[in-house]
């Protein structure tokens, strides 16, 4: 029997890498994304990752359906920039509420499945959230907050035999970098410091690894009994989030200074 799995996000980018590599590899996949477009072999149904019920028709449409879950893998999320001083308080709580908020919503409605089966989840964070980036903070927060929830959800769940990671990936070249919502609102105030910091951001995600590379790291981790409660994406990364354990909080702050604020 097949296995069934739900990617949120599935419309393009990692969540499109992630659904079109399972269903490749003999998965049943439902692709969620709010435009219900998905790739070749998916299913693709249309939901909002913010809205509770639409999140819970989902997942009730997929245990008539398909009649069981065995992997959730959260991909959908969204990314602002700008400075905190000046980031309105509806911006920022819009994006605690998609990238946290709504990966919470649909991990609690696939949970009754999820646990039926003894299944998987997999919530794609960042190696941000690690690594906070100036004039990235909320996302950043977002990202953090998600590490801490999957690490929690993880011993929650262990009794039921599912299991939970935060997946990390570094620098990535999707359509992730043209959707974020930038805001050059004080500027003049940093003299500057915000366009620069943004503008070394997106080169350096132009220049990042596949989505691709993010899915076969999903795909590796959808085979094995046991899975980190956080993981990275890509040697390199991996390297640089060990150092960041190992050196002084106060040097690798200063190193993200040097690289995105001054």
């Amino acid at each position: 029997m097949s296995k069934i799995a739900l990617v949120t996000g599935a419309s393009s980018g990692i969540g499109a890498a992630a659904a079109e590599l399972l269903a490749q590899n003999g998965w049943t996949v439902w692709g969620l994304s709010r435009r219900g477009s998905a790739p070749s072999g998916v299913r693709g149904v249309s939901g909002d990752i913010t809205d509770p019920d639409s999140v819970r028709r989902v997942l009730s449409e997929i245990g008539s359906v398909s009649g069981r879950l065995d992997l959730l893998v959260n991909c959908a999320g969204s990314g602002i920039s700008g400075a905190v001083e000046f980031t309105s308080e509806e911006d920022s709580r819009r994006q605690m509420a998609v990238n946290l908020d709504g990966t919470a919503a649909v991990c609690r409605a696939a949970l009754p499945l999820l646990r039926e089966s003894r299944g998987m989840i997999l919530n794609v964070s960042s190696v941000a959230a690690v690594l906070p980036i100036p004039f990235q903070t909320w996302y950043s927060a977002s990202k953090a907050a998600l590490n801490a929830y999957s690490s929690a959800l993880a011993n929650e769940l262990r009794p039921f035999g599912v299991r939970v990671s935060a997946v990390m990936p570094g620098d990535i070249k999707t359509g992730f970098t043209a959707a974020r919502e930038k805001s050059p609102v004080g500027d003049e105030v940093y003299c500057g410091r915000i366009s620069r910091s943004v503008e070394k951001m997106e080169r350096d995600e132009q220049n990042g690894m596949p989505p691709k590379a993010v899915a076969k790291k999903i795909l590796r981790l959808s085979g094995r009994k046991r899975v980190p409660p956080v993981c990275t994406v890509g040697a390199g990364y991996a390297a640089l989030v060990l150092l960041s354990r190992l050196l002084p909080r106060r040097f690798v702050n200063r190193i993200l200074y040097l690289m995105y604020a001054k």
